[in-house]
């Protein structure tokens, strides 16, 4: 499915640009386990996957109570972080969208629910971040995170660029309904076999499974 050019891509991050996904439900499965909260990693990513962190932890709050230790973000991002320095790696063929993208003359940034901090980590160990210096948005920058269009509404103005000039991918029907309600065109990437394709396509994705595909889906070529 091809369409016309935009002006602006809007990267997700976890799972779109980095394979983050797996190391990141992991942790934040096992942690809750100590905690008092039996989960798997593949639940975790089921419940939250796309959300912001902050969201997370208001439902954790009401779970746990007072399980649920002061600094517990902190904690698990201090897991995840020294695992990502390990293990983290590139989602396969990302880098060559990204510069084709840019090649062509479109704006490029990242919009993610993971904090700034995070994202020091997840970019700079996969040697992504200079392809986006100084375009990095978090959640944690406005009022309401996925699936609300605030964060994606937000990236489109500092770029500089109206809403529908811009088009998002992401992995997550969470990052999908909000691109959606930003009224944005969205390419849903599906090339982990966990994704969930069917809540993708339903939320408003047009579904792909090569990073290879993206210039021929933005109508580049």
């Amino acid at each position: 499915m091809a369409s016309s050019p935009c002006d602006l891509v809007i990267f997700d991050c976890d799972g779109v640009l980095v394979d983050s996904e797996a190391i990141a439900n992991a942790t934040l499965a096992a942690a809750l386990s100590e905690w008092g909260l039996a989960i798997t990693g593949a639940e975790a990513r089921a419940r939250w996957i796309g959300r912001s962190m902050k969201s997370v932890g208001i439902e954790l709050r009401a779970e746990l109570g007072d399980r649920l230790p002061d600094g517990w973000l902190e904690e698990v991002e201090a897991r995840d972080f020294a695992l990502f320095r390990e293990r983290l790696e590139a989602v396969p063929h990302v880098r060559g969208a990204v510069e084709a993208v840019q090649a062509a003359g479109l704006a490029t940034c990242v919009a993610s629910s993971g904090s700034h901090a995070k994202m020091e980590v997840t970019l700079g160990v996969t040697g992504l971040r200079p392809l986006f210096e100084g375009r990095v948005f978090s959640a944690r920058e406005v009022a309401r995170g996925k699936p609300h269009p605030d964060l994606f509404l937000y990236a489109a103005a500092r770029m500089g660029v109206p809403a529908e000039r811009a088009v998002v991918i992401e992995d997550s029907p969470a990052g999908v309904a909000g691109a959606v309600a930003a009224g944005m065109r969205v390419l849903g990437y599906a090339g982990d076999a966990l994704t969930e394709r069917e809540a993708l396509a339903a939320a408003g994705a047009v579904l792909f499974d090569d990073m290879r595909e993206v210039p021929r889906l933005l109508g580049l070529g």
